[in-house]
């Protein structure tokens, strides 16, 4: 007889309407803890619509929007620590933000500056930059582990990806490494239900996609990604096992893509509005206000000032993104080799000089 179910933990805490499930985790009565990631969920949303706002304006290029999976980003970011390596998919300015990547790198980023991964802040430095590509940054990341564990660092490796991801080759030959070598690295899987247009029910038979991490020998479970208490709490733990030496961990959180694939897309082709009607009733955001304001610790007041405060650093960003001015033509292929190729010198050359006579031109033409 087969049986086609996996059980495996689930962890959520608030409920969609943001009353309590069950008992708290002890760490969860610090309400400035709690305020501060709610901060921090605000000011995401608020730099993710801005951002779209550009992209729609023609002043950054195709940016793929956070709406409705906020509070796993914000949850990774809240407790790695400064010399863990973060491993990132395109989907993860929040945790990139608590890591200390500026806003305004962000938006070079997006508008296809190499400067956006350049990133100003120390503590960032071995982070990698934001990954298009699917699935590739999983095996990155188990790269970084190995290196970690050769040198015997009490360190760890934090990639992430969509949905979708889980289908490819790279992220099962990840899986399967990580647990033959038993690397430090946390896997999460944003669960936002889409893989661009096919939804999870027709792109993974599986009934989870936690549980491909048990194929390959290592711990996985499943979060409510809209919880981010619970994301906090199980996030920890993760993180902790595989710092402590007891291998890799994943986390399949459970989300909701309230918005486009990016802004080059169009949802209202392939989605029902009733369907994203009622993940709206479970989105992140609302959820952590709700229970924060009955338990007494937020406001009307202390809302709109956190709406000016974040509103403030947005434009500042977008100020200082403005300002940067355009990059020098030859930052798009200095970083493509280490060492540039005898048989394309000369196709670099002429790209130079095809630059130098353009702006001889405009200047002439002035």
């Amino acid at each position: 007889m087969t049986n086609n179910k996996i059980d495996l933990l689930f962890t959520r805490y608030l409920a969609p309407d943001g009353h309590l499930l069950g008992e708290l985790p002890v760490w969860a009565d610090d309400f400035n803890l709690l305020t501060r990631l709610y901060r921090q969920l605000v000011l995401t949303r608020m730099f993710d619509q801005k951002a779209v706002a550009l992209q729609r304006t023609g002043r950054i290029g195709t940016y793929a929007a956070n709406l409705g999976q906020e509070a796993i980003g914000v949850a990774i970011g809240s407790l790695m620590r400064a010399d863990d390596v973060l491993v990132p998919y395109y989907r993860d300015i929040a945790v990139q933000f608590m890591r200390g990547v500026c806003m305004e790198e962000i938006l070079l980023y997006w508008g296809g500056d190499e400067r956006g991964s350049a990133y100003a802040e120390p503590a960032v430095a071995q982070d990698f930059p934001l990954c298009v590509p699917i699935a590739t940054q999983a095996l990155h990341a188990c790269g970084v582990a190995t290196a970690i564990k050769i040198r015997g660092e009490h360190r760890v490796v934090v990639t992430t990806c969509g949905d979708g991801a889980t289908s490819k080759g790279d992220f099962l030959e990840a899986l399967n490494v990580a647990g033959a070598w038993q690397l430090p690295v946390v896997f999460v899987i944003n669960n936002n239900q889409w893989a661009i247009s096919v939804p999870r029910r027709i792109q993974c038979g599986a009934p989870t996609l936690a549980q491909k991490a048990i194929g390959a020998g290592f711990h996985a479970e499943q979060i409510d990604g809209n919880d981010v208490i619970a994301l906090y709490d199980r996030m920890a733990v993760a993180l902790e096992r595989a710092r402590a030496g007891k291998g890799p961990v994943l986390l399949e959180c459970i989300s909701y893509r309230l918005g486009d694939h990016t802004t080059a897309d169009d949802a209202t082709r392939y989605r029902d509005a009733e369907e994203v009607k009622q993940a709206w009733l479970e989105e992140p955001v609302k959820r952590l206000q709700t229970y924060l304001v009955g338990q007494g610790v937020w406001d009307e007041g202390r809302e709109q000032a956190l709406v000016g405060e974040c509103q403030q650093q947005v434009q500042a960003a977008v100020q200082a993104f403005d300002a940067a001015g355009t990059q020098e033509v030859a930052s798009i292929i200095d970083h493509v080799y280490a060492k540039w190729p005898d048989a394309l010198a000369g196709q670099r050359e002429d790209l130079l000089e095809r630059a130098a006579r353009r702006v001889g031109g405009d200047q002439h033409g002035q």
